[in-house]
C-alpha cells in the first residue's frame, strides 16, 4: 500500500528497460516525466529536494544561524500526530493542523533573550487550499503579559517561504528583534476555513561566528606572519577593551578556548 503521506516526492531515479513492456512504452514515460518537470512550480520546487525535506541551501540565510531548538513551542490545539514535532519535522509533508476556533495561535518561548533576525513560515496553497492562512499577526514580548503586536501578515495563494516583515521592530528603527517570547496567530484562512495547515516555521539570529573568522582572516593575511606585532598594532578585544584574552590570539601561538567558554551552538 502507497503511504498517502510521500505521495508527492519527485522520484529521481531513472526508468529501466525491465521496468517497461518496450520501447515505446519507455518513450513514452520519459515524455511524461518531462511534461511533470515543466509543470512544476518555481516556486514550489525551492521548498521540495532529493528525499523531500526542505533547503537549507537558501542564499538569503547566509552568515544566519536557525534558533528554534533554543526554544519551547507550544500550539493552541492540534489534531492527532499533527502537532509541534509535526510543524518543526524537516519534511514538506507534515504540518501543523488546529483543531479548535480561531484564532490558532503558536506560542514561542525562548530560555534566554534572543535577537531574532529572520522569521520565516512555510505555506503551500496548492496541497492545503481552504487550510492556508490568509492573514496571520506576530506578537512578542518578555512573557505572556507584555505581548506587543510587531507586525502582519497577509496573503491569497502563497506557497513556499513567506519572511516576516521585521522592519522597524529593532532599536532606533533598525531591522531585528529583541524578545524572549514569539507568538504567531492565524486570523483568517483562504475561503473562511475553519482549521489551519501551517508547515514549517523557522527562526534565525545572526551568527557572530561569521565576521569574526573572516576578520582574523584577514588580520592574519595582512600581517604576514603575524608572530611579531607591536602592542599599539595588538588587535582588540571583542568588546573594544585594550589588548585581547590569550583565548582570542587563536591561530597567534595563543591557547584554544574550551568547548564550555564558547557560545552554544545548535546541532
Amino acid at each position: 500500500m502507497t503511504n498517502p503521506l510521500e505521495s508527492h516526492v519527485i522520484m529521481t531515479e531513472p526508468i529501466t528497460p525491465d521496468q517497461t513492456d518496450g520501447g515505446d512504452s519507455e518513450a513514452a514515460a520519459t515524455d511524461a516525466a518531462e511534461e511533470d518537470e515543466e509543470e512544476l512550480d518555481p516556486t514550489e520546487a525551492k521548498v521540495l529536494k532529493d528525499g523531500g525535506e526542505v533547503r537549507d541551501d537558501d542564499p538569503t540565510i547566509e552568515g544566519l544561524r536557525n534558533i528554534n531548538s533554543l526554544a519551547s513551542w507550544t500550539v493552541s490545539t492540534h489534531k492527532p500526530t499533527c502537532g509541534v514535532t509535526a510543524l518543526l519535522s524537516p519534511a514538506p509533508h507534515t504540518y501543523w493542523q488546529s483543531d479548535g476556533p480561531q484564532p490558532h495561535t503558536l506560542t514561542i518561548h525562548f530560555f534566554k533573550l534572543v535577537h531574532i533576525a529572520k522569521l520565516r513560515i512555510l505555506l503551500d496553497f496548492s496541497k492545503d487550499e481552504s487550510y492556508t492562512p490568509t492573514r496571520m499577526q506576530f506578537l512578542a514580548g518578555t512573557g505572556h503579559h507584555d505581548l506587543c503586536e510587531f507586525g502582519g501578515w497577509e496573503g491569497q495563494q502563497p506557497v513556499g517561504w513567506q519572511d516576516v516583515p521585521l522592519d522597524g521592530c529593532g532599536v532606533g528603527g533598525g531591522k531585528g528583534l529583541r524578545c524572549f517570547l514569539v507568538q504567531v496567530r492565524v486570523l483568517e484562512n483562504h475561503q473562511n476555513g475553519k482549521d489551519t495547515h501551517v508547515r514549517g516555521v523557522q527562526i534565525f539570529a545572526r551568527d557572530e561566528r561569521v565576521p569574526q573568522i573572516r576578520e582574523d582572516e584577514s588580520k592574519h593575511e595582512s600581517d604576514g606572519s603575524g608572530m611579531e606585532m607591536e602592542e599599539d598594532q595588538a588587535p582588540r578585544k571583542r568588546g573594544g577593551s585594550k589588548g585581547r584574552s590569550l583565548f582570542d590570539l587563536k591561530g597567534l601561538g595563543g591557547l584554544d578556548e574550551p568547548d564550555w567558554m564558547k557560545d552554544p551552538v545548535v546541532r
